[in-house]
């Protein structure tokens, strides 16, 4: 039998991850973006890494606000989730040369949703074949990159652009 070794998920199988509020809020009031592996942090909402990743560079969109419903959103907060997650498939595909990208959301317990009360979209990287006999025969799935090296070839992507005036 082969081990395979994955630190970061011991805290989530050993319960860590049950402290007390919201893990989105305070990873939205963070100073420390690198250990709360934020990526880029818009007016509305901030992009982070999921700590149990399905691939490589999944992430998810998540409003500073603490809001579990859609309709509770402003159309203003709506609008730029979008945007962010355009800039997101651009910057997958450039990064982790993507061939597909899931899109989704898991609004309240019978859905899914694993933080009740605060909504977030995930962005998941697929590519071609990415299905193995890992996941097909042992129901494991082998994610080869580290968070800190995911966060750290995605987060320059999402530097302040500058704007250039161009001529007419």
């Amino acid at each position: 039998m082969r081990n395979l070794f994955t630190p970061w998920r011991y805290a989530y199988l050993s319960g860590g991850r049950r402290g007390k509020g919201c893990v989105f809020c305070k990873a939205g009031r963070s100073r420390d973006d690198a250990s709360s592996l934020v990526v880029h942090r818009g007016r509305f909402n901030y992009i982070v890494l999921n700590r149990f990743p399905y691939n490589n560079g999944h992430v998810m969109i998540v409003p500073y606000s603490h809001h579990g419903d859609l309709a509770r959103m402003t159309p203003a907060q709506l609008r730029e989730m979008l945007v962010l997650a355009a800039r997101c498939e651009s910057v997958l595909k450039r990064v982790y040369r993507i061939d597909g990208l899931n899109l989704g959301m898991n609004l309240g317990s019978p859905a899914g949703a694993g933080v009740l009360g605060h909504l977030h979209l995930h962005l998941v990287p697929r590519w071609n074949g990415d299905t193995n006999f890992m996941t097909v025969v042992g129901r494991t799935r082998v994610t080869p990159e580290g968070l800190d090296a995911t966060r750290s070839k995605l987060a320059p992507h999402f530097l302040p652009r500058r704007h250039v005036r161009r001529k007419r």
